[in-house]
């Protein structure tokens, strides 16, 4: 689908909310559930139940999360899309259940598109491309004439489609053969890398925290636009001449589709409360995230521009996943 036609749908979203008539003068009048597509206790629930409480506060009415994890994220996404358009639902969506996983498979349970109203962002993050301290390479450059001089030995660790599909821009642009290595979550992926097993992993940057801190592994750039504050001296791809390197992954909370603006303007007014306090800031540095609010109309055309542009890679690559 176009950039166009997918605008075009959002818009068409956003017109279904405006037919549905609600105010948001009473909003909220009763308990709203954050649902997170993970378990209890990781990173991604850890910061969903910080907004929440904090959101409560200024909501006046409990702000409680739910946990369905499972699927990449689809169980709780299509719960959320199957949800009434009452504000009272809310999805605490990413960057791999919103647009890479459309990207890279076949059957979905949800339309980003259609079946949600974006509020806004919370936070952003970039990736990190990493190697064994005692590897072959110090730097990009290194990292990909060794690749080029031993295919047989040039992969990669990957726990998701997103690093996947990034490691996948690095082949389209270098002109390498990096062969994908999946593992199950961003520790092993990670302990691969410090074990020799694999070449490299691209990876967040608090995945990859103990292993630079031990000595065992080497960042050799990041996939933003600016150098990481966490990471200096590290080098952005872009400042290695390597354009389309500049990928950042996200959170943000979305509503089901039809869910009255003056809710949606609600919440998005909420989030940018919330996401400006000190303490919250402060928490979601130490996960790697930036903290980031913006518009329902901001988000929704970030999204657009995402799924253009990981379908693309997807494409390009040819990464076709079942799950």
């Amino acid at each position: 689908m176009t950039l166009t036609r997918l605008a075009a749908a959002f818009a068409t979203v956003a017109l279904s909310a405006v037919a549905f008539g609600a105010s948001a003068d009473d909003y909220p009048s009763k308990p709203i559930r954050l649902v997170v597509g993970f378990t209890a206790g990781g990173g991604s629930d850890i910061i969903a139940r910080l907004v929440a409480a904090k959101m409560s506060e200024g909501l006046n009415q409990r702000v409680v999360v739910e946990n369905r994890p499972g699927a990449l994220s689809m169980i709780a996404s299509e719960h959320v899309a199957k949800s009434a358009p009452d504000g009272y639902t809310v999805l605490l969506g990413a960057t791999g259940s919103m647009v890479v996983n459309p990207a890279v498979y076949s059957s979905m349970r949800y339309d980003t598109v259609k079946d949600f109203v974006p509020v806004s962002l919370i936070g952003t993050l970039p990736l990190v491309l990493a190697v064994n301290a005692n590897g072959p390479a110090r730097t990009v450059p290194e990292l990909i004439n060794y690749a080029k001089a031993n295919p047989g030995k040039a992969n990669y660790s990957s726990a998701a489609a997103p690093f996947q599909l990034a490691a996948e821009q690095l082949n389209l642009q270098a002109g390498t053969a990096f062969q994908n290595i999946s593992y199950k979550g961003s520790t092993d992926a990670v302990n691969a890398v410090m074990g020799n097993d694999v070449l490299a992993t691209f990876a967040d940057p608090v995945a990859i925290t103990a292993g630079l801190q031990s000595g065992k592994l080497r960042a050799l750039a990041v996939t933003s636009a600016k150098e990481d504050p966490s990471l200096p001296g590290v080098p952005t791809f872009q400042q290695l001449g390597m354009q389309n390197m500049d990928m950042r992954l996200w959170q943000g909370l979305l509503l089901p589709a039809g869910t009255p603006p003056a809710i949606v303007k609600r919440l998005q007014d909420e989030v940018a409360r919330v996401v400006a306090l000190p303490e919250v800031r402060t928490k979601f540095v130490s996960f790697g995230l930036e903290p980031v609010s913006n518009t329902s109309a901001e988000f929704s055309q970030q999204i657009v521009t995402d799924l253009a542009r990981w379908s693309g890679i997807a494409k390009a690559a040819n990464v076709k996943l079942e799950m």
